[in-house]
C-alpha cells in the first residue's frame, strides 16, 4: 500500500499485556482512511503469516533535541495485544510473534471487518451495533453466549443505557431463523422502574398496578414476614403468632390427605386466608383466660397490638390491591405464570411489568415474589423435559429477565427489607443458566448492586459512568488484561460504550445502533417550560388519583 513509504514505527518494549511504539510522525503513520484514535486498531508483524492485533490504550510524547540541537517530538503509543492473525484467521491471545518486531501500522479497515465477519458463524451473530471508530463495520456478538451468559448494562444518566437496553432487546425480538409468520420464540420480562419501555415496545403485554394480581399466599417466609411483621421490633410473639395463624389456615383449605397435610409448613405454597391471620391475631391481643379467682389476661394480651394495627393497615391499603386484594385470593399458579410470560390472551415477546405504581415499600418483595415464580418455572419445565429423555434441549422456552436500575432492589448492603429480592436474584444469577433463565441488568450505580449478583455476569456494555467510585468498581469485574482501556469509561459519547465479555471476539468501544422506537427516557426540558405561559393545575383529579 502507498502509505507504507511513509510509516515511521518501531515497537520499543514488549511486555506481557502492552506493547510500547515510537512514532516520528503521527501524521506521516496514520492511514487515510482513519484518523488515529484511543480505541484504534494496529497490527505489528514481520510477516503475513501471523500478525499481532493490537488496540490503541494511550498516546504520550517526548520531547529532547537532535544532534544539531533543534527541539524533536516522538510520540508514543502504549497498545493491548488482543491476539493474532494466523492464516487468515483470528485467535485471541498468542505469543508466537518474534521479539521485537519491527513492522507496526494501522490495521486495515477490510482486516478489522474481516475480524468480526469471521469471529462467528450467520446463524450464531447478533448485531446490534458498530465499531465507534468505523460505522460501517458492525461488531456482532454471539447470540447463545450473550443471552445464556447474564449481561450488565452500565452507565450514568443521559449516557444512553435506556437506549441500549432496548435496542438489543428490539432486534432480539425481529430475529428469525427461516420463513414464518408471527412471534418469534423470545419471553423477555422487563422490570421497568419508571415507565420507559412501554413506548419502545408497543406490542409487549404491559402489566402495572392496576391490572397486576399477584397471589400473596405464594410469598415465601421471608417474604411473608418482610412483609406482615415489623422485622426492626425482633418481636418473637409476633413471628410464632404470625407463623401458627398461616399455617392452620393453609391447612384448613388444603384438600389432600391427613398425611399431606400434617407436612404443611409457613413456606408451602398453599392458599391461605389473610383476613384469618388477622382474626387469630386479634384473639391473642384479647385473649382471656382462667385465673385463681375469675378470668385474667392471657400470655399474649395486649402484647400484639402493634401487629394487629399493622396487618390491619396492610389488608386495608388499597395501593396492595394487587397483592392482597380479592383477586389475589382467586388467581391460581397457572394464571400468574401465563401472565408474567406472555401465554395470555394477547400472546407476546416482552412483557413489561412497570413497578412505577408500586409502593416502595413493598417493591423489594414484588420483585422478589415474580423473580422466583420465574426462577421456579424454568427448574419444574427442565425437570418435566429431561424425564423425556429424548429431549435434546432441556429448556426449549427459555427467559430473560432484564432489571432496570437493579441497585434500587438488590442494593449492595444486608438491610432486611431488600433480603427477599436479593435472594431471589441472586439464586437466578448462581443457578439460572442452568434451568434457562438468564439476566439483564441495567444500572446508572453499578457500585451500589450486589457484587454477588454483577460478579456472575459474563456480558459486559459500559457506556459513560462520571462517578469514580462506579467507575472503580467496574474496573475491578472486568479482565486486568484490558488495560486502560477502561479509563475511556468518563469520555464515552451518548450510545459509545465498551463491549467487553465471552460474546465478543474482542474486546470493542462501540456504538449502539439508534433504537426504534425509543423508550420514554428524556430529561423533563425545565428550561423550555419554565419559560412557557403558566399551566393550570388539575387537582382535584390529582387527588382522586393519589387516594385511591
Amino acid at each position: 500500500m502507498q502509505e507504507n513509504k511513509k510509516l515511521n514505527a518501531e515497537v520499543i518494549a514488549v511486555f506481557p499485556n502492552k506493547v510500547k511504539i515510537s512514532v516520528d510522525d503521527l501524521e506521516d503513520f496514520q492511514l487515510a482512511e482513519e484518523r488515529l484514535k484511543v480505541g484504534s486498531y494496529l497490527r505489528i508483524a514481520d510477516n503475513d503469516n501471523a500478525v499481532l492485533m493490537a488496540i490503541i490504550e494511550n498516546f504520550n510524547i517526548e520531547v529532547g533535541i537532535n544532534a544539531e540541537g533543534l527541539p524533536t517530538r516522538k510520540y508514543i503509543l502504549e497498545a493491548n495485544p488482543l491476539g493474532i492473525i494466523r492464516n487468515g484467521k483470528f485467535e485471541r491471545g498468542g505469543d508466537t510473534i518474534a521479539i521485537p518486531p519491527k513492522k507496526v501500522e494501522p490495521a486495515q479497515k477490510e482486516e478489522i471487518r474481516k475480524i468480526f465477519e469471521e469471529s462467528l458463524t450467520e446463524e450464531k451473530k447478533f448485531s446490534f451495533a458498530t465499531l465507534s471508530t468505523d460505522d460501517d463495520i458492525p461488531v456482532p456478538v454471539d447470540g447463545d453466549k450473550f443471552f445464556n451468559k447474564h449481561i450488565a448494562i452500565v452507565g450514568s444518566t443521559g449516557s444512553g443505557k435506556s437506549h441500549s437496553v432496548a435496542k438489543i432487546l428490539q432486534n432480539a425480538v425481529k430475529a428469525k431463523e427461516g420463513e414464518y409468520q408471527g412471534l418469534n420464540n423470545s419471553h423477555i420480562i422487563i422490570f421497568d422502574i419508571h415507565s420507559e419501555y412501554s413506548t419502545a415496545f408497543p406490542n409487549a403485554r404491559l402489566i402495572d398496578i392496576d391490572n397486576l394480581v399477584l397471589p400473596y399466599w405464594l410469598l415465601n417466609s421471608d417474604e411473608l414476614q418482610e412483609l406482615f411483621i415489623d422485622t426492626e421490633a425482633n418481636d418473637h410473639n409476633q413471628r410464632n403468632v404470625f407463623k401458627e395463624a398461616v399455617v392452620e389456615s393453609r391447612k384448613k383449605y388444603f384438600s389432600g390427605s391427613q398425611e399431606q397435610k400434617e407436612k404443611i409448613h409457613l413456606d408451602s405454597p398453599i392458599f391461605f386466608e389473610i383476613s384469618e391471620v388477622l382474626e387469630f391475631a386479634k384473639e391473642k391481643n384479647e385473649e382471656m383466660v382462667p385465673g385463681a379467682r375469675d378470668k385474667k389476661a392471657g400470655p399474649l394480651n395486649g402484647k400484639l397490638s402493634n401487629f394487629v394495627s399493622r396487618l390491619e393497615n396492610k389488608i386495608n391499603d388499597k395501593r396492595l390491591d394487587f397483592l392482597l386484594g380479592e383477586k389475589s385470593k382467586k388467581i391460581t399458579f397457572e394464571d400468574t405464570l401465563k401472565q408474567l410470560i406472555g401465554y395470555s390472551e394477547n400472546t407476546s415477546n416482552v412483557t413489561i411489568i412497570d413497578l412505577s405504581g408500586v409502593p416502595f415499600d413493598v417493591l423489594s418483595i414484588t420483585v422478589s415474589l415474580i423473580s422466583r415464580i420465574l426462577f421456579e418455572f424454568g427448574y419444574y419445565y427442565k425437570r418435566m423435559r429431561i424425564s423425556d429423555h429424548s429431549e435434546e434441549v432441556n429448556n426449549d422456552i427459555p427467559l430473560l429477565l432484564v432489571y432496570e436500575e437493579a441497585h434500587k432492589y438488590v442494593p449492595n448492603n444486608n438491610l432486611a427489607k431488600y433480603r427477599a429480592s436479593k435472594e431471589s436474584i441472586e439464586r437466578i444469577a448462581k443457578e439460572g443458566r442452568k434451568y434457562g433463565v438468564s439476566l439483564l441488568l441495567a444500572s446508572q450505580r453499578p457500585s451500589e448492586i450486589s457484587e454477588t449478583i454483577f460478579s456472575q455476569c459474563n456480558n459486559f456494555l459500559a457506556l459513560r459512568l462520571t462517578n469514580p467510585g462506579d467507575q472503580n468498581y467496574v474496573k475491578r469485574l472486568l479482565p486486568d488484561t484490558l488495560g486502560s482501556i477502561v479509563d475511556k469509561m468518563p469520555s464515552l459519547k451518548v450510545g459509545e460504550c465498551l463491549l467487553i465479555g465471552d460474546a465478543v471476539v474482542l474486546p470493542s468501544v462501540v456504538q449502539i445502533e439508534r433504537c426504534d422506537p425509543e423508550p420514554s427516557s428524556r430529561d423533563i426540558p425545565y428550561w423550555k417550560l419554565w419559560k412557557e405561559e403558566w399551566h393550570n393545575l388539575d387537582a382535584n383529579t390529582l387527588m382522586d388519583i393519589w387516594k385511591h
